[in-house]
């Protein structure tokens, strides 16, 4: 698939093997007048993995610090995972600065009910 302009991500389940279906993903950004994170958008990723729209549009994109909060815990109960309760990972939290507001930024993360990884994609 190639890459939408503006910020993405998509989630790929390492322990089944698959695009992660359905998990809720939350972006903020920083605020340093108020030292408070501001929600811009809430969605769930659909049949690939991915949000059917970027996160933010090249548009709507500034510098600054931001971060992708991913519920992944809700996911793997949902996939009938065998997990404490709660489980290990129950939300992955992903901060990142965008120092260059035109550029594409692309967020893929790796997941598994024990551990994840994330890079800058493109």
């Amino acid at each position: 698939m190639a890459h939408m302009p503006g910020l993405t991500t998509h989630i790929l389940d390492l322990t089944h093997g698959k695009p992660a279906e359905h998990v809720k993903v939350q972006l903020f950004k920083f605020d340093p007048a108020t030292s408070r994170w501001r929600c811009l958008a809430k969605t769930v990723t659909n049949k690939d993995g991915r949000t059917d729209a970027p996160l933010l549009s090249a548009e709507k994109i500034d510098s600054g610090l931001y971060q992708l909060v991913f519920s992944i815990g809700d996911y793997f109960c949902s996939q009938g995972a065998n997990l404490p309760d709660p489980p290990f990972w129950g939300e992955v939290p992903v901060r990142f600065n965008i120092s260059d507001p035109a550029a594409g930024y692309h967020i893929p993360l790796l997941i598994s009910p024990w551990g994840y990884q994330t890079y800058r994609g493109s």
